[in-house]
Parts: structure tokens; C-alpha cells; sequence
């Protein structure tokens, strides 16, 4: 599949947040333009959560990450975005973030300066917060208990050993950016994740207007699998466990196409993940199709210093290429199951 050229390429909206959707941006951006991110910001851990805290902003750090995936910046300017300080009262805290405080402090909104970043690091697409009012993330685990605080959620399940039966935002339904509707609206195809099923992924879909932008869009509409399960959140959970969890927070049907890694995980790193709970994420078929989910298989993971994860460039040419196949038999006719 050849990069785009001269092409704007497919309207894509990707919903989610932390590494997962960076990683694929970053791949997207090589085949399209028309790349909108929507991003959750319920974040609360970390220098996201210390800034959040103490100058009363949105989280900046899934923000950030997008923005320098995107980015078309100078080798310089994108190394200083990277860099995080190494001691003193700033230790942790990433340049980034710092500068999209300052950007903050100096706009009318949080978006207006998440478009102010977007201008200086010259980005492909755009990145958009998914709402602008000051949320906190809230689960609630089938043994009954409750945490609030996205970054509590892991040590509350690790404690109470057990599912988490749902989560939902403080305060309920906050409004959604109106840019993020219509550009949902406007896609040709939506993307959620790949990442956290609870903490990255599901936050956007209880945001109001989000759930019901996708369900009436004509784009088509698909879920990335994680590669594996996840310490704190799905441990034991295949993909139609996902998928099950993605239809009881929004609504039944909101994804038409499953994204699900085919390549083979050496057995020295599937061991080493064993150690920590985690396995390569099963695949019930039978489930999904129940669900009316089609499962598309592609190689788009790699290991990275014995850890698995997905391969930006083999991702964004899955994804690109799945759309491709849509619009072709969509132009034909006609479409077939197997993908």
C-alpha cells in the first residue's frame, strides 16, 4: 500500500487515549490528512494529574501524546515536547505539558490552546479533547466496591480481585466538543482505540453525544483490539468481553468491524507477561458474531525490548487497508463476511 500522495486520504475520527492511540496516529498520519483525534480526558495520575491539580486545567498528557504523533515539527522543537525534567520540583513533568499549561493559561479555552500547539508543531489532522468540562472517572467493581480516580482504578481491582461491572463520568453526560461531534459526523470511518478498555477507550463513549454521533454516522466504524490483556483492568476478559463492555456503556451494534492481532507472540514474552496476569487476548468468534461484530485478523503487532506492542506503520496500513476494502464493495454491491 503506497503513502499518500497528492491524496488527502479517508476522514478519519480515532477515539481514545493514552499510548495505544498515539501509536497508531502516528502511523495514520503517513496515508491520510484527514485525521481528527478525539481524546479522552478523565486522566488524573502522573504530571497530567499534578498540573490538573494545581492550576485546575484538563489533563495534558493523552493531549500531548497525539499532538507530537502528529507532529511535522523540527527534530528540535519535537525533542524538547519529549523531554522531561530530570530533578528538583519538576522531576517527572515533560516539557509538553508545561507548554501546553502555559498555552492554557494564555487562550480562552483548553481546546483553543490544544489548537495553539496544533499550529506550532505544524500537525497533521487535528486533536481534540473530547469535552472541555473537568471530569473524574469513576468504577465500580462486581464485588460492590467503588473508587473514584482514574488512576486509582488499577490498585482498587488488584485489591478487590475482581471485574469491574461499569464506570462512568463525574459529573454524568458532560457535553461533548461540538468539533468532535461533527467531525465523528463526518467520517468516513471511526476508529476506537487500540488502549485501556476502561480508562482510555469507554470515558469518550459516556461523554453526551458521543455514543449517538457514532451510531449515525455513515462511516464505518471499528474497534482495535489490545494484543494483550491488561494488568488492573481485563485481566481474564477475551475480545467479545471488550466488545460486551463497549455495548453496555454506549448501546448494542455502535461497531461494525473487530481489528484483532494475528502475529505470533514469541513464548520467552508470553511467559514473561504470565508473570504479571496478563495473556495474549482470546479470540471467541462465536461471541462476537452473536453480537454482530466481524472479526478482520492482520499481523500488527511487533516486540519491542520484550514487550508486545502494536507496530504504528503495520496498524495504520490495517486499518487503511480495511477501509479499502469497505469502499470497494460497498462501490460494488455487494459485501462479503470474510475479511
Amino acid at each position: 500500500m503506497e503513502e499518500m500522495r497528492g491524496y488527502g486520504g479517508p476522514k478519519i475520527a480515532a477515539i481514545g487515549g493514552g499510548t495505544g492511540l498515539s501509536t497508531m496516529l502516528r502511523g495514520l498520519k503517513r496515508y491520510t490528512k484527514n485525521i481528527t483525534a478525539i481524546v479522552t480526558v478523565a486522566d488524573d495520575g502522573g504530571g497530567s494529574g499534578v498540573l490538573r491539580q494545581e492550576l485546575g486545567m484538563l489533563p495534558p498528557g493523552d493531549i500531548r501524546n497525539c499532538l507530537e504523533a502528529l507532529a511535522n515539527a523540527e527534530p528540535l522543537l519535537s525533542g524538547l515536547m519529549h523531554y522531561r525534567f530530570t530533578e528538583g520540583a519538576l522531576r517527572g513533568q515533560s516539557f509538553g505539558n508545561l507548554f501546553l499549561a502555559a498555552l492554557n493559561g494564555v487562550s480562552p479555552s483548553f481546546d483553543a490552546a490544544v489548537a495553539s500547539m496544533s499550529q506550532v508543531l505544524a500537525i497533521t489532522g487535528r486533536v481534540l479533547p473530547v469535552t472541555t468540562t473537568d471530569v473524574a472517572l469513576e468504577a465500580e467493581f462486581v464485588s460492590g466496591a467503588r473508587v473514584l480516580g482514574e488512576s486509582k482504578i488499577f490498585f482498587c481491582k488488584k485489591r478487590e480481585d475482581c471485574r469491574i461491572r461499569r464506570v462512568r463520568l463525574l459529573p454524568e453526560r458532560p457535553p461533548a466538543l461540538p468539533a468532535a461531534l461533527e467531525a465523528i459526523r463526518e467520517a468516513d470511518m471511526i476508529v476506537l482505540g487500540p488502549g485501556s478498555l476502561y480508562t482510555s477507550i469507554i470515558p469518550n463513549l459516556l461523554v453526551e453525544g458521543i455514543a449517538g454521533a457514532i451510531e449515525g454516522s455513515r462511516g464505518l466504524k471499528l474497534y482495535v483490539a489490545n494484543v494483550m490483556t491488561q494488568e488492573g483492568e481485563t485481566e481474564g476478559y477475551t475480545v467479545a468481553d471488550h466488545i460486551r463492555a463497549i455495548f453496555d456503556h454506549s448501546r448494542p451494534g455502535l461497531i461494525d468491524l473487530c481489528l484483532v492481532n494475528s502475529a505470533p507472540i514469541p513464548s520467552a514474552v508470553q511467559e514473561r507477561y504470565a508473570q504479571e496476569g496478563a495473556v495474549p487476548l482470546a479470540v471467541d468468534e462465536s461471541a462476537c458474531a452473536a453480537f454482530g461484530v466481524e472479526l478482520a485478523y492482520r499481523e500488527v503487532s511487533r516486540v519491542d525490548k520484550g514487550y508486545v506492542r502494536h507496530d504504528p506503520d503495520l496498524l495504520a496500513r490495517a486499518v487503511i487497508g480495511l477501509h479499502s476494502q469497505r469502499s470497494v464493495r460497498i462501490a460494488g454491491g455487494g459485501y462479503r463476511k470474510e475479511l
